[in-house]
């Protein structure tokens, strides 16, 4: 490879060696000066003069280029060199497009032992592979380039292309600075956030698609599976940005449909990529139900280099195409014939504003042809589950836990109470639940104000007598190892079981055998009902402990749940388990840990991770590579326990094990639930899906999502200070936010001073199939 040293030009604009430590990405080049063959900072960038119908498209900053077997195109630094390392920066990031998936280049890093050395640069080599014909973010640690210095860095080359047919497009290219909150400069190419309310974003996507061979299917651009993907990560169903301006009153999904209620001025757009649907889709269609009177405005947006340049709208009205509501729903059509001058090449976004009432979609797709019919969206079947009952036993004791004739304590004398007061009331003898559905949230009443021991009653029944629905679960707690409630965690573990898997049919009685409940009965604290799952009232009347069921009652089997961890079992251990976050920041987050000279634990969502212009994958893969552990964290971020049904929790769980499977080869038996919320179903859905797998909770919150966007953010260190003391030593915390990750090392720190050796979860759960410490 030849040399560039000697091709700088415009070297004495600007000096690395003055600059100071980084706080923000360095920009090496946005292509903005390229007709000058000057990068951003001022240097000499050109290509070797091979490469074909090279130009720079400075709006959407990126250069284009058909490559030969030998071009190559490279980007110097100033004289006389970039101190990255000094300076604080930890990798090369830069967007990039291969014509082909699989495809492949070289990047090559020229360094010098000095950068005062005269002698010819060092060159370094890694290879990086397109997993799309997408546009994909990358980011290359410094690390990577073996026997680099990249404390004296010279000049980038991006050389060696495996394909020399298509065209080819490397995007801005920056230094990823690795501290301080200010380094969260986006490299991506696309956002899957929501946008402000005071302008309509650039909804269209740097992705292109080409026609599937064979015979046209229609095109599913959402089908509604989950309220989660849609309004927490905001990807629809071909995981591509999709959202509201931030103004409608409530976006709910619910059976393969979305309810949008606008407000003011609401729109809601979806982007699709880059469609090229001449002579193959005649429009996008959706079944609609709305009011009769009903008005909305469709735009459909295009952009014709397919780029992230502000695209083409061209818009109709819902009475220009033709449509009349009526209150039921009925599929209609939004044909492309019917908007003039349409670039039906490059079809980028589908934008749906000035809604007059509230409407309901159904899946929303591209048909084929002229015209359209419904998206035929599968039903996933339901798993199976064990319908073996046992036989009946008899216990030795019988007594009233709770008859509700006290607002404030149960029949034994102990508390009883929920998370959240307005959704129970208590009179007449009776409880009344209205959690409206929402999993998260439980009603305890106690049988002990410490420990009680409940070993006795192992051949006895739960008796419930309630109404309503019996869709929530039923949990027996246990106290910590010291019987300490000022000590985390607290309670220390609990088993659930399904309520109605042990209800009569006459849905008046539950019967659960106590022996059901897996944990030390020896610590026995009470029982929790949780796990919520429909909008219907519950209401009980009672709730005792009996020595036998009903003449004729089936007592069902009980179903595997996976048991549930609070805290570390490895005596003096502790463990950071870190769930999503944000690619700009995990260089950062990568630092603390090496730093610290630990090892920590992923949980990571499946969804993001097939999004590669996020480079989410490239950064676990990193992760990987230094000997952290990644877990399981689900699909979409759903409360999972507050799902329909067992075929959509274990479409979450399948879905984030196939993720991770594909885009990072590896299979775990941790799981995180997100939000923390859990339940019998979930619990039993784990077990059944993943043999021997368990259920990772935490005993350490440092309340990001309370305080890391506050006006306090401090606030995360007092968390973290306050369940310490009191003895946890499992945290959950997120590197979504800069003032978290800024303040990890402090985290690590404090850990560190307690005396306990920090690890990854699977060692502190004393794994052995976990790596050695």
């Amino acid at each position: 490879m030849l040399n560039l040293l000697g091709s700088v030009i415009g070297a004495g604009l600007l000096a690395s060696g003055v600059r100071a430590a980084c706080s923000t990405n360095l920009v090496i080049d946005n292509y903005s000066r390229y007709t000058a063959n000057t990068n951003s900072l001022g240097a000499w960038t050109s290509d070797d003069g091979s490469c074909t119908a090279l130009k720079a498209d400075v709006a959407n900053k990126k250069i284009t280029f058909g490559p030969t077997a030998n071009c190559y195109f490279y980007t110097n630094f100033p004289a006389p060199c970039e101190k990255a390392s000094t300076d604080g920066y930890t990798a090369l990031a830069f967007s990039a497009k291969a014509p082909v998936a699989g495809a492949s280049m070289v990047v090559e890093i020229q360094t010098t032992t000095t950068c005062s050395a005269t002698a010819v640069a060092k060159s370094s080599y890694f290879t990086v592979s397109a997993r799309t014909d997408r546009t994909e973010t990358f980011t290359i640690p410094l690390t990577s380039w073996a026997g680099a210095n990249p404390a004296s860095v010279k000049a980038f080359v991006f050389q060696a292309f495996s394909t020399t047919s298509g065209t080819w497009e490397i995007g801005q290219t920056n230094l990823v600075c690795g501290g301080g909150p200010g380094s969260s400069t986006s490299v991506g190419v696309t956002s899957s956030s929501k946008t402000s309310a005071t302008s309509k974003p650039s909804v269209s996507a740097s992705t292109t698609a080409s026609a599937p061979p064979g015979t046209c299917t229609d095109l599913l651009i959402d089908d509604w599976s989950s309220q989660s993907r849609l309004t927490f990560l905001f990807y629809n169903a071909l995981l591509l940005p999709t959202s509201d301006d931030g103004t409608m009153k409530s976006i709910v999904v619910a059976n393969n449909r979305v309810t949008l209620t606008p407000g003011e001025n609401s729109y809601f757009y979806s982007n699709v990529g880059c469609i090229s649907a001449t002579n193959k889709y005649g429009g996008i269609g959706m079944n609609i139900k709305a009011a009769a009177g009903t008005t909305l405005q469709i735009e459909i947006q295009t952009t014709p280099s397919c780029g992230s340049g502000n695209p083409t709208s061209s818009g109709l009205s819902s009475a220009q195409l033709g449509w009349t509501f009526d209150g039921t729903e009925k599929y209609y059509s939004i044909p492309f014939s019917k908007f003039s001058g349409l670039d039906t090449g490059h079809i980028t976004a589908v934008l749906f504003s000035s809604l007059s009432r509230a409407v309901t979609f159904g899946p929303l797709a591209f048909y084929c042809g002229a015209t359209g019919s419904p998206y035929p969206v599968a039903t996933p079947s339901q798993p199976a589950v064990p319908t073996s009952t046992v036989p009946a036993t008899s216990g030795p004791n019988s007594f009233v836990i709770d008859a509700f004739a006290n607002p404030n304590t149960n029949a034994l004398g102990f508390y009883h109470g929920g998370d959240d007061p307005a959704t129970y009331t208590i009179s007449g003898g009776k409880v009344v639940f209205s959690m409206k559905g929402n999993a998260d949230l439980s009603w305890y009443t106690q049988v002990s104000g410490s420990c009680s021991d409940f070993t006795a009653n192992e051949n006895g029944y739960l008796h419930i007598a309630y109404s309503g629905s019996a869709a929530f679960s039923v949990a027996l707690q246990q106290h910590n190892p010291s019987c300490n409630s000022d000590l985390a965690p607290y309670p220390f573990t609990w088993d659930d079981v399904e309520a109605g898997r042990y209800s009569n049919s006459a849905k008046t009685d539950i019967y659960i055998p106590v022996s059901h409940f897996k944990i030390d009965k020896k610590k026995t604290i009470g029982l929790a009902l949780k796990g919520f799952y429909t909008s219907t009232t519950t209401t009980v009347s009672k709730i005792e402990l009996v020595k036998t069921v009903p003449a004729g009652f089936s007592v069902p089997s009980k179903l595997e749940t996976a048991p549930l961890y609070f805290a570390c079992t490895r005596p003096n251990s502790f463990a950071f388990a870190i769930d999503d976050g944000s690619p700009d920041l995990a260089q950062q987050v990568i630092q603390a840990v090496n730093a610290a000279n630990i090892k920590v634990s992923f949980f990571t969502v499946g969804a993001p991770l097939l999004d590669y212009s996020n480079n989410l994958t490239n950064v676990y893969k990193e992760m990987l590579g230094r000997g952290h552990q990644i877990a399981y964290h689900s699909y979409t971020h759903p409360p999972m326990e507050g799902l329909p049904d067992n075929a959509a929790i274990d479409a979450e769980l399948t879905q984030d094990i196939d993720a991770v499977q594909k885009t990072l080869n590896v299979k775990s038996k941790y799981f995180r639930p997100p939000f923390g919320t859990e339940g019998a179903r979930v619990r039993e859905r784990l077990a059944a899906v993943i043999p021997g797998s368990k259920f990772i909770n935490w005993s350490i919150d440092v309340e990001d999502y309370l305080w890391a966007l506050s006006t306090t953010p401090e606030k995360q260190l007092d968390a973290f200070k306050r369940d310490l003391a009191k003895g946890g030593n499992l945290v959950v915390l997120h590197y979504l936010y800069p003032t978290t990750v800024q303040y990890l090392p402090q985290f690590i720190a404090l850990a560190k001073a307690t005396g306990k050796q920090l690890m990854r979860v699977d060692q502190c759960m004393e794994d052995p199939e976990a790596p050695p410490l």
